[in-house]
């Protein structure tokens, strides 16, 4: 009887690993690409951008000024007219300042930390998240996404 319960719970973990059901309570520990400078209003902010194809399609539109709309007083969002590929995953929590893509074309910007059970596509995350509550408010805001240019570039 035991066998067979082992035999059983191991299956189901086999299938949920395979699918990719599963929340992570950590964040990304892949290496990150270079920064992004995210305006929204008079505040500028930089965000590292993790090292997925998501994130890289997403810096080959830059620059891109978007009114992004509210939801559930923590996050901007905004319907992208092109699909980013996804590669999603359930991150069991959301934190201030991710940048992450919700299907394969909505882009939502987080200002508030909170547990979630949904799945999403990493691109970034803003380093600094002083002021950013402030600065998006809470209704639609115009949001620039810029790339940030390496010195060796000038």
């Amino acid at each position: 009887m035991n066998r067979a319960l082992c035999l059983i719970l191991a299956g189901i973990a086999a299938f949920l690993l395979a699918s990719g059901a599963k929340c992570e309570n950590s964040t990304s520990s892949e290496k990150t690409m270079p920064e992004i400078r995210i305006t929204i209003g008079d505040k500028t902010f930089s965000a590292a951008l993790e090292n997925t194809p998501a994130a890289a399609e997403f810096v080959k539109r830059l620059p891109l000024s978007l009114r992004m709309n509210e939801l559930n007083g923590n996050e901007k969002y905004i319907g992208l007219s092109e699909k980013l590929p996804a590669e999603s995953s359930c991150p069991g929590k959301i934190r201030s300042g991710e940048l992450m893509l919700y299907g394969k074309s909505t882009l939502v910007l987080f200002y508030e930390s909170f547990p979630t059970s949904y799945s999403y596509t990493r691109i970034g995350k803003i380093t600094d998240v002083k002021d950013l509550k402030e600065a998006v408010g809470d209704r639609e805001v115009t949001v620039k996404f810029e790339a940030v240019k390496a010195e060796n570039n000038k």
